[in-house]
């Protein structure tokens, strides 16, 4: 098993978050980039204003590694109209995985209507630009037993409208890895919730992020039937390290 074609490599801090400038966010960016092509990760996961910028590397150097990012990350609050807009524009700059935020608040005020709606019309935009879609459901925002019905709801939209060919190329993603919990609880993948997801998803793959930082940690998840990992620490890992750096 290759476990670089699991690790998603990822960096998703603003220059704010990093505490660093623009100037210097950029060129993180850059050597993050610049390493999963050195490594050959499956894809590295970048904010969209840096799709460009990683496109334009990958394709320089005559890489395989694909680029992904986020969409309305990371609250996933924005208007479905909104989702798209963001989306489109990731497409025309050379995504290839599109990774959006459920409006997992809309779903736990009972708004089942409106995340149906954005799961069907963001998948059918991503599908019909030959993009695979991921669906973060933040994890550590939902209490157990709405893990499992927005799990089952995603994969319940996507096995009513559209063909089985393509199940695979539609995830439930666990975590944003930016949610604020309380009393410094797991903001990410724990092995409970992606029990629960794979359960309930099946047979949509599942992507574990945040939280996993060890190899050990890596190849459970990877046992356990996740098809990707997202990570800021692809390299510690795929090297057999641990790292303790926030997602």
């Amino acid at each position: 098993m290759d476990i670089k074609q699991y690790l998603d490599s990822t960096y998703l801090k603003t220059a704010e978050q990093a505490g660093v400038t623009d100037e210097e966010n950029i060129l993180i960016a850059q050597e993050l980039i610049q390493e999963a092509i050195e490594e050959n990760f499956k894809l590295i996961m970048i904010r969209p204003n840096r799709v460009a910028l990683a496109k334009a590397m990958i394709l320089k150097a005559k890489s395989t590694v694909q680029v992904g990012t986020v969409i309305d990350f990371p609250e996933g609050k924005s208007e479905v109209e909104e989702k798209l807009k963001e989306a489109v524009q990731a497409i025309h700059d050379g995504a290839d995985d599109l990774d959006f935020v459920c409006n997992y608040e809309a779903f736990k005020k009972g708004d089942i209507d409106l995340v149906k709606k954005e799961v069907l019309q963001c998948t059918q935009l991503g599908l019909a630009n030959k993009k695979v879609v991921k669906w973060i459901i933040e994890v550590a925002a939902l209490a157990d037993k709405e893990i499992i019905q927005l799990s089952s709801l995603i994969k319940n939209v996507i096995v009513s409208n559209f063909e089985q060919e393509l199940f695979s190329r539609v995830f439930v993603k666990s975590s944003t890895g930016f949610y604020k919990t309380q009393n410094d609880l797991p903001n990410g993948a724990t092995v409970p919730a992606i029990k629960m997801m794979l359960e309930n998803a099946s047979p949509l793959p599942v992507k574990a992020a945040g939280g996993v930082r060890t190899y050990g940690e890596a190849i459970e998840m990877i046992e356990m039937g996740v098809k990707r990992i997202g990570t800021s620490g692809a390299k510690m890992i795929a090297n057999g390290q641990n790292f303790n750096n926030e997602y």
